[in-house]
């Protein structure tokens, strides 16, 4: 394992349309290539899943694969094409990369993960994900036929199924299809606590994952767009609902609001484990005295048990005592002293072993 290995991870999740880019992927490039307006086709795909009962993030697939016959092919290239002329919010290109380093500079890994409803194919295709920033990409993507054309998605990710890669993210089950994120991890089995968490999103379909990373002690973080018409109004609503802690400008660029308020976050996560790690240090310095100390107490006890022998003679030249009942609370004393990881047993051991030795030789001293 090497030295980086062994410092704490943080994640930093994040939603991709209207976080990291102005705009939903699929309105700039496809929609047009398609002969169709942006209203237009949300609409035909919004419709589409009302009247059947159907997951949006289904409907908006299935109006993709209708409306590219015949005006184009929709295959894993012309996705990524798409994606790599995606507009993005001031910073973002070079945002990861610098986060990541600060995060080594003050003691902490940091990874970055998408967890979106657009789609894969087209994020894929962005010089962020060229470039190896993400860990991790969850989103939608499709099934391809063996001419490579999508016919069917493959995966549907929507605002509610987003949590599911939280615990993936938490206990490094990274795969789709990887049964063990129902499984019981032990807190030394997890890869990154939810309490190193960061989730950053801008809207109602990031509220699930806001709400989990927040009570589970992480950090939500809502973005706005400076340039839209009452840009806070989602911020708000999410902080009056308590959905999030911070919100900032979606202004990724360094010293701004945002790269401020992300570092320290990072800052405070670094420190946390640093004071954690401490603790844990000094618990076990007290658990390894109070052991040696109690180790002491009992050999005293052992040394009074083999004078059993002489308890009799003793209880009968020193009347009212019983030996018997002496011996009873000899043991009792050891067996109460054998739970030694409690400081409340600890005290209740020395209390009856004084009691015991003084009654047993009013000059011992214990």
């Amino acid at each position: 394992m090497n030295k980086e290995e062994k410092l704490p991870i943080v994640a930093i999740c994040y939603d991709f349309d209207k976080t990291l880019s102005p705009d939903d992927m699929q309105a700039q490039g496809y929609i047009q290539n398609v002969n169709m307006n942006v209203k237009e086709f949300w609409q035909k795909s919004n419709s589409l899943a009302h009247e059947n009962g159907m997951d949006t993030n289904l409907a908006y697939m299935y109006t993709m694969m209708q409306e590219a016959r015949g005006n184009l092919i929709l295959n894993r290239k012309a996705l990524s094409e798409y994606g790599s002329k995606v507009e993005l919010f001031p910073g973002v290109k070079d945002w990861f990369k610098r986060i990541s380093d600060y995060g080594r500079k003050v003691g902490v890994v940091v990874e970055h993960y998408i967890i979106s409803s657009g789609l894969k194919e087209m994020i894929e295709g962005t010089e962020m994900a060229k470039n190896g920033d993400f860990k991790q990409i969850y989103a939608s993507s499709f099934y391809y036929n063996e001419r490579g054309e999508a016919v069917w998605p493959a995966q549907a990710v929507n605002y509610t199924n987003k949590t599911q890669f939280l615990f993936r993210i938490q206990k490094g089950t990274f795969d789709v299809n990887d049964g063990k994120v129902n499984d019981y991890f032990s807190p030394e089995e997890i890869r990154i606590p939810f309490n190193h968490m960061i989730y950053v999103g801008d809207s109602d379909t990031d509220v699930p994952c806001m709400k989990l990373v927040k009570e589970k002690g992480g950090y939500s973080v809502g973005v706005y767009n400076s340039s839209s018409p009452s840009p806070k109004e989602k911020v708000y609503k999410m902080i009056n609902d308590d959905r999030i802690d911070y919100f900032a400008s979606a202004d990724y660029r360094e010293n701004q609001e945002l790269d401020i308020l992300i570092k320290n976050i990072i800052d405070c996560i670094s420190m946390s484990n640093k004071l954690r790690l401490k603790h844990f240090r000094d618990v076990a310095e007290t658990r390894q005295y109070t052991s040696q100390t109690i180790t002491k107490k009992v050999a005293n006890v052992s040394e009074l048990n083999k004078s059993k022998s002489n308890i009799t003679e003793y209880a009968e030249a020193n009347p009212p005592f019983n030996a018997v009942d002496f011996a009873k609370a000899i043991r009792q004393a050891t067996m109460i002293a054998n739970k030694m990881a409690q400081p409340i047993w600890l005290q209740e051991y020395n209390r009856r072993l004084e009691a015991l030795a003084r009654f047993f030789n009013p000059n011992h001293n214990v």
